[in-house]
């Protein structure tokens, strides 16, 4: 199961990218009975949100989003203009903000950046079913 998305790129579209992966994963979750848990979803809205944010924030014009889920995952792609590739920094429980890549990499499974002829594609894999012991 695959849908895409262009956002307009301006702040308002990161509300909006949050309410597609939303209604993405419930409709995986419902319709294609993918085991897609509660903490999936919220991680995955989380790491839609950071990675819009950072297209908004840094890339001029539109941004593409393209959600898959497979049986046991869930991809977020990014597009975006800016061809400079962001790397995380050091942690620091000083700085205030700037720790969105560090945040991605935390709970993704996988996370692949690549460098494209007009910008970036940033890809955040994460894991569908809870593999987390209850205890």
């Amino acid at each position: 199961m695959r849908a895409g998305f262009t956002l307009d790129g301006t702040g308002s579209c990161i509300a909006e990218a949050r309410r597609h992966a939303t209604t993405f994963l419930e409709t995986a979750r419902t319709e294609h009975r993918l085991p897609v848990s509660a903490r999936a979803a919220d991680l995955t809205v989380l790491v839609v949100s950071e990675l819009v944010t950072n297209a908004v924030k840094y890339a001029p014009g539109p941004v593409l989003m393209e959600l898959r889920v497979t049986a046991d995952t869930a991809d977020v792609v990014i597009r975006d203009s800016e061809p400079v590739i962001p790397a995380a920094r050091a942690a620091d429980p000083g700085r205030v903000g700037q720790h969105g890549l560090e945040i991605i990499k935390a709970v993704a499974e996988e996370l692949f950046i690549e460098q494209e002829a007009a910008g970036k594609r940033i890809t955040a894999r994460l894991a569908l079913p809870d593999t987390l012991s209850p205890a």
